[in-house]
């Protein structure tokens, strides 16, 4: 047994060792316990906040949710697997709309049962062939398997700039509402998607705006000829990347032009090699004058923030949009390979040091993740359920994992940067994975392949812990 729970707790363990501990029950949790639960593999989950959804829910402390977030890839390309969203909800629906569809699905499959709210993970360590999970009202129980879900944007990322600052500096994690620039001078340090949205609520509601930037983006609107951009492209010919990318720069300058006269940098890189930013509002704010691009930060000076041109504006709030650093705090560090602030993961949820130590969301993506969390969550599932009913199959499977090393880039050659060492190319994801699937004989998604789980029999009930 682990020397230093029973140290720490002298406590006894509470056996739950033919269980699988989920944690978190955010999009990826939820996705996790459904794949879990139609092969009738038992589990808990546990939540710290006080119902699912995750990031999405602007009352989860620590969430990086603003009133003004809409989803970034489109409703009818972005739901779970045989869930489709609501029909009446637009192309890009709102945060608000997104947390209430991911609690209506934890509703439609009986997840909410088996779910432990305001209980946080305090600490996980190995013992043995199984796993010791500490509660945070002390309890420690022992799992077979433990489910890290706990997600991405948690943990800020905040850089330091050299010289005074009179005014507020802040990280976009703390930024909720626009009336917040109201009557400052905002500058947005970063431009992610995030922080392409945040610059353009300051754009309309600052006394003045600007945005600064290391580097050009690719911009590309939410729609081509009136259809979400990702249906136009998932609904045409997948061509390879060689023939995709000039076709698609082709098509970018017909609509949108030269995005360099709007004063912003141009890219250093070509279509695809890092996240663009599929953001047309922002070429609208830029083109009117409403927030103005400069370089990258030099230092601040008193009022100011000097530019590296050596220019300078007068600022009141500093808002950092520099993204997240991946972080699992409850299971020690060691536990995982960290490379660039992300956790190394076979197939982006395999732990290669650890068995049974999963994690499920750690990764970065060109399309909607949700869609990809139920075939992740369905690999784990089916592994778990060949340990105990197929272990020939399993150990070929564990067998694959550490020989093999597939190229998930779709021919891209990524930016180099932390945010793209663990990036995987759609598309080539789910090739390389159904491939698997029917190598290991695991059965396919199709429509209602799920629909079986749904009446609530013999299935795990609510935990008190």
């Amino acid at each position: 047994m682990s020397s230093l729970l029973v140290s720490e707790l002298q406590s006894q363990v509470t056996d739950r060792s033919s269980a699988v501990c989920i944690v978190g029950a955010g999009p990826a949790g939820l996705s996790v316990a459904r794949a879990l639960k139609r092969l009738g593999i038992p589990y808990e989950q546990f939540e710290r906040h006080s119902d699912v959804g995750g990031i999405w829910d602007l009352s989860n402390p620590g969430s990086p949710m603003y009133h003004s977030a809409h989803f970034i890839s489109s409703r009818n390309t972005s739901g779970f697997y045989d869930f489709p969203m609501p029909d009446e909800y637009p192309d890009y629906p709102s945060n608000r709309q997104i947390l209430a569809y991911t609690r209506s699905f934890a509703r439609a499959f009986g997840l909410y049962d088996a779910i432990c709210f305001q209980t946080a993970i305090e600490h996980v360590e190995k013992d043995g062939e199984s796993w010791l999970v500490r509660l945070s009202g002390g309890e420690v129980r022992r799992y077979r398997a433990v489910v890290c879900s706990t997600g991405t944007n948690w943990h800020p990322r905040l850089p330091r700039h050299e010289g005074p600052f009179n005014g507020e500096i802040r990280h976009s994690v703390s930024y909720k509402h626009a009336d917040e620039f109201r009557n400052k001078r905002v500058l947005v340090i970063g431009l992610g998607n995030s922080g392409a949205d945040i610059a353009c609520d300051a754009a309309a509601n600052a006394d003045a705006a600007f945005v600064s930037v290391r580097r050009g983006y690719h911009f590309i609107p939410k729609h081509v000829f009136g259809i979400p951009v990702d249906e136009f492209a998932n609904n045409g010919p997948q061509l390879p990347m060689w023939l995709q990318r000039p076709a698609m720069t082709l098509l970018l300058r017909m609509v949108l032009g030269d995005t360099s006269r709007t004063g912003m940098p141009k890219p250093d890189h070509k279509l695809f090699e890092t996240h663009p930013l599929l953001n047309s509002q922002l070429l609208h704010y830029l083109q009117h004058g409403d927030i103005k691009a400069k370089g990258d930060v030099k230092c601040f000076d008193g009022d100011d923030v000097v530019f590296a041109d050596g220019s300078r504006e007068q600022i009141d709030l500093v808002l950092y949009a520099t993204g997240y650093n991946m972080a699992i705090p409850y299971v020690p560090e060691a536990y995982f390979d960290w490379d660039g602030g992300r956790p190394k993961l076979n197939l982006t949820a395999f732990n290669p040091r650890h068995k049974n130590l999963f994690g499920v969301g750690y990764l970065e993506t060109n399309s909607s993740a949700y869609t990809l969390f139920d075939r992740v969550s369905q690999m784990v599932a089916n592994y778990l359920h060949d340990q105990e009913h197929h272990p020939d199959n399993a150990r070929v499977f564990e067998r694959h994992l550490r020989e093999d090393r597939p190229d998930l880039s779709g021919g891209i050659k990524f930016v180099e940067s932390d945010r793209t060492k663990g990036y995987i190319e759609i598309h080539a994801y789910k090739k390389y994975i159904e491939k698997l699937r029917v190598r290991m004989g695991w059965p396919e998604l199709v429509p209602g392949f799920f629909d079986r789980v749904r009446p609530q029999v013999g299935m795990p009930v609510k935990i008190s812990a």
